[in-house]
């Protein structure tokens, strides 16, 4: 029996007010889970610096809460 291992979870960046240097905006970032950071309202990612670090869950959206655009044929022109 073969061992799935979850998929990467991926955030946007939101608000980048306090962390310029850290998170761009509209920029994808990979969740690195860490439940006691949950209780605190924090998210732990993997930042511009290439380590993950925490950050307040209000600078950080779920790609979920995005709506998925409309699917099309992949043969019809873009409009």
């Amino acid at each position: 029996m073969t061992r799935t291992e979850p998929q990467p979870r991926f955030v946007v960046c939101v608000n980048n007010k306090d962390y310029p240097a850290s998170l761009e905006l509209r920029k994808l970032y990979q969740v690195v889970a860490d439940e006691a950071a949950a209780k605190h309202h924090q998210l732990r990612v993997i930042d511009e610096s290439g380590e993950d670090y925490l950050y307040p869950q209000e600078y950080i959206s779920s790609l979920s809460s995005y709506p998925k655009p409309p699917r099309r044929p992949c043969c019809a022109p873009l409009t």
